[in-house]
């Protein structure tokens, strides 16, 4: 397919296949638009940014980037209200004719329940319908360079080029040092996306609001009935995590400003780390958090219909320590280090026994790949900590509970036959292992990974303002791209 190189219309190229389309053409072409946007926004120049999104968002190469993303995720083959998918690249191609603002009316979501993590507990995903989900990723690609321009320095979840591990970074480089605050107000923010005000988000979220208001106002449907939504984003919406993002900016500078600064006075210490609905914030002392930030946090949540949850809302002092993204923070005679929770690594231990448990009646190759994938995901999240103790704990516990499974597998063989069948010698180190044959038909060995062989190593932080659709910080973004993927200290933050 050859390409038309223009941001709006519907050239001739929406009869050829889906296959040959030139991603990285339409991708350029999309950037460019998104770039002008966030220029825009730095300059102030609001009423040029709204009709360069406008722009975007009626553009043809932005509507197959948005049906590209939409069955190219997770969720594909996942339908809504109307069973409806987008698995053949003709339907993919044919769905941009349904992308058109005039005449547009969602569906209503397909409400699920998901177990929480950690927790024995459900929260309700809401599930858009597949032209809802694509016309969401269209209007989210109009909407993040806004708010990538305006968000918060110390933001990082749900946004490009930003995980937890950035923020943990951030928590080390506030709390670390001798003179660091002490006292942390770990703060839980009640249903955010629930409870968000839609009169809010409407009069403050710069984006088509005839369209988003349709998209908060759809409903969902529940065992056969159709509810109202009266309040709160969706959970399961594609765009849903940046008008919350957007929704919580502002945050930072509240906190900040409800301790002025003023000469010849001791530094507050005031610092906020957020991941998405959830955050931190330092202070010097209890009472300045307890009597001035908190006051000004909870003033911010409610003119946003938010509230933080008393239960889950306290103060800590960093000696005793507190949990933030699935690791313990703590200071140990004056020296800070951060390790895995407790409970995320008891979480972690119960999905590896639950996945040996389902394995009873399959063979050592299934089990080993099941495993792989999850010791391995969750030891690349750990790494960047204090972890190396818990990563043998862990291998041990992982060790135990394989001999368990041999001997209920293999209840009329010797301990000798099964070390033998199982377990092998690979570079001075017992490894759980099965001999078998690849795709390609070729002899190999199957050998189940250690979470203590994925290494420890110190994650370089993101620069705090670094905006992806800022030319300006293109290089640095690619350094980051090759530190990430080859280990390169490429970047320095």
């Amino acid at each position: 397919m050859t390409v038309i190189n223009r941001s709006t219309g519907a050239p001739s190229g929406r009869r050829s296949k889906w296959n040959s389309i030139d991603w990285k053409t339409i991708s350029r072409s999309v950037r460019r638009l998104q770039v002008r946007i966030a220029k825009a926004v730095r300059e102030k120049k609001f009423g040029k940014a709204n009709a360069l999104q406008w722009l975007l968002t009626h553009s043809y190469h932005a509507k197959l980037l948005a049906i590209k993303r939409v069955t190219s995720n997770k969720g594909k083959r996942t339908p809504g209200v109307d069973n409806v998918t987008w698995t053949t690249p003709r339907r993919k191609i044919n769905a941009v004719k349904l992308l058109k603002r005039r005449g547009y009316r969602p569906q209503p979501l397909r409400r699920i329940h998901i177990p929480k993590k950690n927790s024995s507990k459900k929260r309700p995903l809401s599930i858009p319908a597949m032209v809802d989900r694509a016309f969401q990723a269209l209007y989210k690609l109009a909407l993040e360079p806004v708010a990538e321009t305006l968000a918060d320095p110390n933001s990082y979840g749900f946004r490009p080029n930003r995980n937890c591990a950035d923020a943990i970074a951030q928590c080390f480089i506030i709390l670390s040092s001798k003179t660091s605050p002490r006292w942390i107000l770990e703060a839980d923010i009640k249903a955010c996306f629930d409870e968000v005000s839609h009169s809010w988000v409407l009069a403050n979220t710069p984006i088509d609001r005839q369209v988003t208001r349709k998209w908060l106002k759809s409903g969902y449907m529940e065992n056969s009935k159709l509810y109202p939504t009266e309040t709160g984003t969706p959970q399961g919406g594609i765009i849903s995590p940046t008008i919350a993002n957007m929704t919580l900016d502002g945050l930072e500078t509240a906190a900040k400003s409800s301790v002025p600064k003023r000469k010849g006075k001791t530094s507050t210490k005031v610092n906020v780390i957020r991941y998405a609905d959830d955050f931190i914030i330092t202070g010097r002392s209890k009472d300045l958090l307890e009597q001035k930030v908190r006051p000004a946090v909870e003033a911010f949540l409610q003119e946003r219909g938010l509230s933080l949850s008393k239960e889950k809302t306290r103060i800590t002092k960093i000696e005793d320590g507190f949990n933030f993204l699935g690791q313990n923070l703590r200071k140990y005679g004056g020296k800070l280090l951060i390790k895995p929770a407790k409970e995320s690594v008891k979480a972690f231990l119960s999905v590896v026994r639950r996945t040996i448990r389902k394995h009873l009646g399959s063979n050592a190759k299934a089990l080993i790949k099941d495993l792989n994938s999850k010791i391995r995901g969750w030891a690349n999240y750990h790494r960047h900590v204090v972890s190396g103790n818990t990563f043998s704990y862990v291998d041990t516990c992982i060790y135990k509970l394989l001999w368990q499974w041999m001997r209920r597998k293999h209840n009329n063989k010797s301990k000798d036959w099964m070390t033998k069948k199982y377990w092998m010698n690979d570079s001075r180190s017992w490894v759980f292992g099965v001999k078998g044959k690849n795709k390609k038909g070729q002899p190999c060995l199957f050998k189940l990974i250690k979470a203590g062989s994925i290494g420890v190593d110190r994650y370089i932080k993101v620069i705090g303002l670094a905006n992806p659709y800022d030319p300006k910080y293109d290089e640095y973004f690619e350094d980051r791209k090759r530190y990430k993927t080859y280990g390169m200290s490429a970047c320095s933050a």
